[in-house]
């Protein structure tokens, strides 16, 4: 009996516990369960009611997959500042020993107004613990090692060694590539010098920026739904929206964060489970996709630090010509506006999404092909070797638009159209933190997901009136008429117009049906 009572408790981190509710969810019994993980009943079930609770720490990752206990901090606004800051450092690859963890960890409790706070070994230990770093996050010999030399051989390292095991067991069907990039969305030819260069981390110009997040396959079959990040949570343009052809997010900077790459990451992850796909993706390793969620159908490969430029496929041409074709709409509106003698309005945050969007869907899957192709990732045997017919940009065309408005509008003669179409590459697309910021974080309790107010940047725009069903099925009719009386009309135009045509009275006859149900009911 002694020594039943001396039986020493046994404890299990939080890896071990999702295993076991997973065992459960895959269609075991409890008893088979308990049984092979070695438990009693009484803790599967605990293990079960809290599942949630681990559900959550796990995916926020504000605890290690190894940790076995959820107790905070002592002082666990340190805690967080140091976090925080480690995080930053991790997502840029900087080797970090346990000295200067501590160090910063002083400098920032110095900050915080803690006089007796000591950064001692032990404090160290529960920190690497309860964050799951310990050594094997902040050495990263891989990634040193391809850190190093940078240049040719450090790219054919990795093209020889690290992506072979990557794409394996993964058709290009399956392969992803997702980047963002930002965008000046109301930029204008004749600002394109000013813009150049810019990194807008402040001022005036950001209110005019957007951050947009791309993703599609190695063989071009699949482009996901763009998201795109803007600064005001709730602009004038789309009140009465519910639609649109992205998603959409709002923070203070218009900047990619963690969390809301990994909330994208997590929709995408359910949308493969659903559809009982496992695929690969591929990033980079900026400050926004440094500390992941858990991931069931996902597996996320980094590609070598500082050299996206080469080896990504989004950055080797599929970003810039959607980027092409986005600074040609907007040229097209321009032209309109200048040919009717109307007054050049700002682009709105609504026509800049539909703008962005409609580019991203109109890049060819030729030219998504050849990009990969170009970063070495795939094979030229495993893809059609008609693509190198694809289109180039920017073609005669979008060179005579570019002219005829360039003219119109006085541009610079050593201003061109790629000029325009560069001018925000140079942009900040997720946010670096400076220790002044994250004290602020904790002292304030400000989120740097806080989005800007509703009518920020949109005070010139007037607010447009809503669209009745009635009007959208008279303009749908119109736009046909239109069409009869031009030659050569794709027979593709014709079969979108029947899919709106189709839509809308569809539309128009459920709010007939209802409308006639509730009077029926009304009379009774």
């Amino acid at each position: 009996m002694a020594n039943k009572g001396n039986k020493k408790r046994r404890q299990f981190s939080l890896e071990e516990k999702m295993k076991v509710v997973e065992a459960v969810d895959s269609g075991k019994r409890k008893g088979e369960v308990a049984k092979e993980f070695g438990i009693t009943p009484s803790t599967l079930s605990t293990f079960l009611k809290d599942r949630t609770k681990f559900e959550e720490k796990v995916r926020e990752a504000s605890v290690g997959p190894q940790r076995k206990r959820m107790r905070n901090a002592l002082y666990d606004d340190i805690d967080k500042a140091v976090f925080a800051w480690f995080q930053e450092i991790h997502a840029k690859n900087i080797l970090v020993t346990g000295s200067v963890i501590r160090k910063k960890a002083l400098n920032l409790a110095n900050m915080l107004g803690y006089d007796n706070f000591q950064a001692s070994v032990g404090w160290l230990n529960r920190f690497r613990d309860r964050h799951g770093i310990a050594l094997k996050a902040v050495c990263r010999e891989d990634s040193d090692r391809l850190m190093n030399g940078l240049g040719i051989d450090k790219v054919n390292e990795w093209h020889a060694g690290e992506i072979i095991k990557l794409i394996a067991d993964y058709s290009p069907d399956d392969i992803f590539n997702a980047d963002e990039t930002g965008v000046f969305f109301q930029l204008l030819p004749q600002h394109t010098l000013a813009a150049k260069g810019d990194h807008c981390r402040e001022g005036k110009k950001a209110k005019q920026r957007l951050t947009a997040l791309f993703c599609c396959n190695a063989s071009g079959t699949e482009k996901m739904r763009p998201l795109i990040v803007g600064r005001s949570a709730n602009p004038r343009c789309l009140k009465n929206v519910h639609s649109l052809p992205c998603d959409y997010r709002a923070n203070q900077w218009a900047w990619m964060t963690q969390d809301l790459f990994n909330e994208w990451l997590i929709q995408v992850d359910a949308r493969m489970k659903e559809a009982e796909r496992r695929i690969l993706l591929l990033i980079d390793n900026c400050s926004a996709h440094n500390m992941l969620p858990r991931l069931e159908r996902i597996q996320v490969g980094y590609l070598p630090s500082n050299c996206t430029a080469v080896l990504q496929p989004l950055n080797l041409g599929i970003i810039h010509t959607m980027k092409v074709l986005y600074r040609s709409h907007l040229l097209k509106l321009i032209l309109l506006k200048l040919n009717s003698n109307e007054d050049q309005e700002k682009v709105d945050i609504k026509q800049a999404i539909d703008m962005i969007a409609a580019a991203w869907w109109s890049v060819k899957q030729s030219t998504v092909v050849k990009c990969w192709q170009k970063a070495g990732i795939i094979p030229m045997e495993l893809t059609d070797s008609n693509t190198e017919a694809a289109a180039s940009e920017p073609d005669i065309a979008i060179e005579k638009l570019w002219h005829s408005v360039a003219i119109a509008s006085c541009v610079p003669n050593e201003i061109n159209f790629q000029d325009f179409v560069t001018a925000d590459d140079d942009l900040i697309i997720s946010q670096e933190l400076m220790d002044t910021e994250i004290i602020q974080g904790m002292v304030a309790g400000e989120n740097t997901d806080e989005a800007g107010s509703e009518d920020e940047g949109e005070a010139s725009l007037p607010q447009q009136p809503k669209i009745t069903i009635t009007e959208a099925i008279s303009s749908a009719q119109k736009l046909r008429r239109f069409l009869s009386t031009c030659v050569g009309v794709p027979d593709a135009i014709f079969g979108q117009l029947n899919g709106i045509d189709e839509y809308l009275m569809r539309r128009v006859t459920q709010t007939l049906i209802d409308s006639k149900i509730t009077d029926f009911l009304q009379t009774k």
